[in-house]
């Protein structure tokens, strides 16, 4: 059967994504930081569609965790024939509020983070002439919100560039851009929600269905729904103020 591994598998669309792939039949590697919570989610899926599921705990802004899903993404042996470039979150304040340190860590796990392993698994499914790499990036790439904002806009431009060199040879880059999701993205940042509209609100198994529908057909970029690719659409014209407004506010 396939393999599929996957970043920031145990909460929102991560968990999702192993959801939906295990329901296809895929065998999985759930990748996290909490090593006891992922061992109930492997055990859970391996329960309920009967794949093999390997929980493999890192941290992957810890150079010793991120290693250790490199290798296991380099291992010809147990190939990987997707990669769900899911792990990240999102920080509050700007950036002549932020220390340093906090705006670099938001940046490796949005850009070196997958730029390192969509390198290392490409290499590999070049080798065997097929695979997928998925990179969760968001609506907010086509909107000036930030460094949030700039690095999931690099994730757009690279998938677009990627999938243009590899799909002719048998591997395919999407960048799948969500707009506001149900997940536990918003309370870990510890901001308000409260004035977002209803409608502009996906559910995850929504999202991840038609993101998978975008994926198997080897698209460059993903934007689930009509409501949102309207809303990329009008960012690229609208004045950078009209895109910045609407920020979140904290709930501290």
């Amino acid at each position: 059967m396939p393999t599929a591994l996957i970043t920031g598998a145990t909460a929102g669309i991560g968990a999702e994504f192993a959801r939906q792939l295990a329901a296809r039949g895929s065998d999985l590697v759930i990748v996290a930081r909490d090593a006891e919570r992922l061992a109930a989610t492997a055990a859970a899926l391996q329960h309920e569609f009967g794949v093999r599921v390997e929980a493999l705990p890192a941290d992957l802004l810890a150079a010793d965790g991120l290693a250790a899903v490199d290798r296991r993404l380099a291992d010809d042996r147990r190939p990987i024939d997707l990669l769900v470039n899911n792990a990240g979150y999102g920080i509050r304040g700007e950036l002549d509020e932020n220390a340093f340190e906090v705006e670099k860590r938001h940046l490796d796990i949005h850009v070196t983070v997958p730029l390192q392993l969509t390198q290392t698994a490409l290499r590999g499914m070049l080798a065997r002439g097929r695979g997928r790499i998925v990179l969760i990036a968001s609506v907010a790439a086509f909107t000036p919100r930030g460094t949030y904002s700039a690095a999931k806009a690099w994730a757009v431009m690279f998938a677009r560039s990627a999938n243009l060199v590899y799909r002719p040879r048998g591997v395919t880059v999407t960048a799948v851009c969500p707009g506001f999701v149900r997940t536990e993205f918003h309370d870990r940042m510890k901001v308000s929600t409260a004035g977002i509209p209803s409608f502009l609100w996906l559910q995850a198994p929504q999202l991840v269905r038609l993101a998978l529908r975008g994926i198997d057909r080897g698209r460059s970029v993903v934007i689930p729904t009509v409501r949102y690719r309207l809303v990329a659409a009008l960012a690229r014209v609208l004045p950078d103020r009209v895109g910045a407004s609407g920020q979140f506010r904290s709930r501290d």
